[in-house]
């Protein structure tokens, strides 16, 4: 589906299955036949393409509200707006969530986002008063969202385009890496802080990482996020 229609399609659960829809045209019908052995069609209402919105609703966590544009923040909360783009992360998944209450307990400073995505988790570190704030990734597509948002919040970040498996990569107090437990477990060696809140894998699995001990774990919906602290010798 991602090779068909790379501009998005929509997942939903049925009763039977999970349904993977695309608005397409005839030429789109076709490859969907040629690639499945099957497809079906069915006419839409209008407003169609602006239907993803409603995927896109806002979390809180504490005194953080995350959102896109479109929803207005209470007035006491500490307003976190991203606009979703091709760069993960809105606040709605539970990783992003677990990783933010572990960031609302800890002593503030300086905070490194490593695999920042749209720049979450470093702007809400920022609207909480972690500072300077640094975040990071490969994709160009996230680095140039990641700024927008910044820009959008009125926060001050240091977006940098870097590998963290491969680039020098800035110290801190603290970094948070929301990304897979294998990329976890090759950047955190490399980081040159006192605390890492890591996330981005299953209850199941937990990072291995010498020279660290865990402090604290956080569970969600099948997902984990650990506080993980310098050994002290």
């Amino acid at each position: 589906m991602l090779e068909l229609f790379p501009e998005g399609f929509e997942e939903a659960e049925r009763a039977d299955g999970v349904e993977l829809a695309a608005y397409t045209d005839a030429g789109g019908e076709e490859r969907l036949w040629h690639v499945f052995g099957g497809a079906h069609s069915t006419a839409v209402d209008d407003g169609w393409e602006d239907r993803w919105r409603d995927f896109h609703r806002p979390v809180r966590v504490g005194p953080v509200w995350i959102g896109p544009p479109w929803h207005q923040p209470p007035p006491e909360a500490l307003a976190v707006v991203i606009d979703p783009g091709r760069a993960f992360g809105t606040g709605g998944h539970a990783t992003t969530r677990l990783c933010l209450e572990l960031l609302l307990d800890l002593e503030r400073g300086s905070l490194l986002d490593v695999g920042c995505g749209s720049g979450v988790l470093a702007i809400a570190g920022a609207r909480l008063g972690f500072g300077p704030v640094t975040a990071l990734d490969s994709d160009p597509a996230a680095v140039e969202a990641a700024r927008r948002n910044a820009e959008a919040n009125g926060v001050a970040l240091d977006v940098l385009h870097a590998d963290a498996l491969r680039d020098t990569l800035p110290c801190a107090e603290t970094a948070v890496a929301n990304v897979t437990l294998q990329a976890v477990q090759g950047v955190a060696p490399r980081l040159d802080v006192r605390r890492l809140v890591a996330s981005g894998y299953l209850e199941g699995e937990r990072p291995l990482i010498a020279g660290y001990e865990e402090v604290e774990r956080r569970r969600a919906e099948g997902w984990a996020a650990d506080l993980l602290e310098r050994a002290t010798e």
